[in-house]
């Protein structure tokens, strides 16, 4: 090759080298900056989107669950503070059928009206007995067993009253009148009452059947929109966790960096699942400082967090996945750290192979290297399966189906070992010793 030649091939590799670096410095096509933005928008859908869905999977698995409900307000039996507040209305329904009348309707006409002067002064001392009678009888009751029986029995009754105002379904003492659910507790008083019986106060025997009731949400507007809102919660309640992982696949598709699309629709995921977290944080101050004054507020924070407690489950599964997805693509990823990051792993484990001299494990070694990804995928798939097979995760849960994923993909980088080649023998190899090497000889 002439001189001449090498010049003209040098010029035409830099002429090309200067073609590449217009193109990547030249503003992409209109086209590709649409799809960009697309993916941009899409991605801030399934942001918003993230904390419906998980409200819309929370509705639709308490409120629409009745054993699913009872489980979850069973806990509250043994709280002190709902015990409490549960002792304090039960005594002041007690007390409110039971006066000094009462007391004295067994003494005979004769005595009576001198036993009632005798009594007027200390009628105050003496309603303050009954009182606190009456008090510790019931606090007896909430303290023992069988009140996490009529615990349960209560909120299958409020359950079968938020269902039926919200579906229309329900029956027994349940009341939907004039857009107000009504719980008639004539139950409640009878158990009540024959408790205190059984501690010595037989006046309570004398109590009557009393068909009293509580409203448990009521204004016709609201219930007609909490309604509405219920039923399209749950006929969203699978629907919108696909939207949000569709959602998340075209933003990925659109994009120009597909693996830093999915990292940041993973981070945008949890974010929006935080931002419920912190919504629920709030409404929770907002809830208590609206509360009456006759309601115990340290009862009314047991039963928000309670009812709540599923729901703050779900926000921390879904910001642990959104972060154990985020992390695995930015591990995938050509970047310095990551490619460190990778280095280290493949190192560690191949110390690790070496102090152990496990060496190729046979053909498992020159199997497991030609199948590894697949293997590495099949992990992945079967963590995915896992996890949505769970019932009812936790975030501890998802943390653990990633350890788990991790250690098995260890196992695969140990086992992960390619054939040997066959190297010829040289002049000063020793040769092996048997029938073939004699007769070569």
């Amino acid at each position: 090759m002439t001189r001449d030649d090498e010049l003209g091939e040098l010029a035409a590799l830099r002429a090309r080298v200067s073609e590449l670096e217009a193109e990547q410095s030249a503003p992409p096509p209109r086209r590709s900056r649409l799809k960009s933005t697309l993916a941009v928008v899409l991605v801030v859908l399934a942001a918003i989107l993230t904390p419906l869905s998980v409200v819309a999977v929370w509705s639709d698995a308490l409120i629409g669950d009745t054993d699913r409900y009872v489980q979850t307000m069973a806990p509250l039996a043994d709280d002190p503070d709902v015990q409490n507040a549960v002792a304090n209305r039960v005594t002041t329904a007690v007390m409110q059928q039971i006066n000094v009348d009462d007391l004295l309707s067994g003494v005979s006409p004769a005595d009576r009206p001198r036993l009632e002067k005798a009594l007027g002064a200390a009628s105050g001392p003496l309603t303050s007995g009954l009182t606190s009678l009456v008090h510790g009888t019931a606090e007896r009751f909430v303290s023992s067993s069988a009140f996490a029986t009529v615990w349960d029995q209560l909120n299958r009754t409020a359950h079968a009253a938020v269902d039926k105002a919200l579906t229309g379904n329900g029956g027994g003492a349940v009341k939907v009148e004039d857009g107000e659910v009504r719980l008639d507790l004539a139950p409640v008083v009878e158990k009540v009452k024959q408790a205190l019986v059984d501690q010595g106060l037989t006046v309570a025997a004398k109590i009557p059947t009393v068909h009293t009731s509580i409203t448990v949400m009521q204004s016709t507007g609201t219930l007609a929109k909490a309604r509405t809102g219920f039923r399209l919660l749950q006929l969203l309640s699978w629907v919108l966790p696909l939207i949000v992982l569709l959602l998340v696949a075209g933003a990925v598709l659109l994009a120009r960096r597909r693996r830093r699309a999915l990292i940041t629709a993973a981070i945008a995921v949890a974010v929006g699942a935080l931002v419920l977290g912190l919504a629920l944080w709030i409404g929770r101050a907002v809830y208590l400082d609206a509360l009456p004054a006759d309601v115990s507020r340290p009862a009314a924070e047991s039963v928000y967090d309670t009812l709540i407690r599923f729901l703050r489950t779900a926000v921390r599964v879904v910001a642990v996945l959104g972060a154990v997805i985020a992390l695995a693509a930015w591990l995938c990823g050509p970047g310095r750290w990551a490619r460190a990051v990778r280095g280290a792993w493949t190192g560690g484990i191949g110390s690790v192979r070496q102090a152990t001299g496990v060496g190729t494990i046979g053909p498992v070694g020159p199997w497991v290297h030609r199948m590894r990804t697949w293997l590495n995928w099949t992990v992945a798939a079967v963590a995915v399966v896992v996890l949505l097979v769970w019932n009812y995760p936790t975030g501890a849960v998802v943390a653990w189906i990633a350890v788990c994923a991790v250690c098995a993909l260890a196992v695969i980088e140990f086992l992960d070992a390619p054939a040997l080649p066959d190297l010829p023998a040289g002049p000063g190899a020793p040769a092996a010793d048997g029938p073939a090497d004699a007769r070569a000889r």
